[in-house]
């Protein structure tokens, strides 16, 4: 066996099984399946992979980043869990695969957010009465080194960006060096508090189905077995 592939499959590995091991998986049995097949041969599931910038049909998002769809809203990791968005896995080395904006908004960045960003959108596309926040993160590597763009710092609030911004790359930051997860982007729509902030993104009772605004079936409800994409 070359060196190469060698090194190949215990990155494949690293990615795979941080991650597994992380969300210590109980459910979503098929779509874990098919992951694993993808990161072992991606050439033979292209058909899976999605492209940042596409908008699928007359979606009001664009997607945020290149990659398969692994995990979706409401997916159960372990009793009592569920996934509060949805995971794009660019196959990559972290801070390589790039992140943008899904929609246009006012980006805010906490001083003590590491590997996260949140997007205010005051008019909801698909209701206009109500605002709502877009919530990226793991755009860091396990040590901690940030992979954000260096024009949202630590404290950032209230810029203003179009859809399509470069916000940042994919990373496996969990907050634990010892226990990343594998490379992704985890992408959230978050509902507002009422009086102009963002609620708990760890409660899916906190977040909305992003299958409307994506244009896909992300819902693991009704989407036990597939790997979205935008023809499914």
């Amino acid at each position: 066996m070359s060196k190469r592939l060698i090194l190949s499959t215990l990155f494949v590995g690293s990615i795979v099984g941080g991650y597994f091991i992380y969300r210590n998986l109980h459910s979503s049995g098929v779509r874990s399946v098919q992951i694993m097949r993808w990161f072992q041969n991606p050439e033979e599931h292209a058909d899976w992979e999605i492209l940042q910038g596409t908008r699928c049909g007359d979606a009001p998002f664009i997607l945020p980043t290149d990659g398969v769809i692994g995990y979706l809203w409401d997916d159960s990791f372990r009793p009592g869990h569920r996934h509060q968005g949805i995971d794009i896995f660019g196959g990559r080395e972290p801070g390589v695969t790039p992140v943008i904006s899904a929609y246009e908004g006012y980006l805010t960045r906490l001083p003590d957010w590491t590997s996260t960003l949140i997007v205010r959108v005051p008019r909801d596309p698909l209701h206009p009465e109500r605002q709502i926040w877009l919530y990226y993160t793991h755009m860091a590597d396990a040590e901690g080194n940030s992979f954000i763009v260096d024009s949202f710092p630590r404290g950032t609030s209230e810029v203003k960006i179009p859809a399509g911004t470069l916000l940042g790359y994919q990373g496996n930051y969990s907050g634990d060096p010892l226990n990343p997860v594998g490379v992704h982007l985890h992408f959230s729509i978050v509902k507002d508090d009422g009086y102009g902030s963002f609620t708990n993104e760890l409660e899916i009772e906190n977040t909305y189905d992003p299958s409307p605004y994506l244009g896909m079936n992300l819902n693991a409800k009704t989407n036990q077995d597939d790997i979205p994409t935008c023809d499914k």
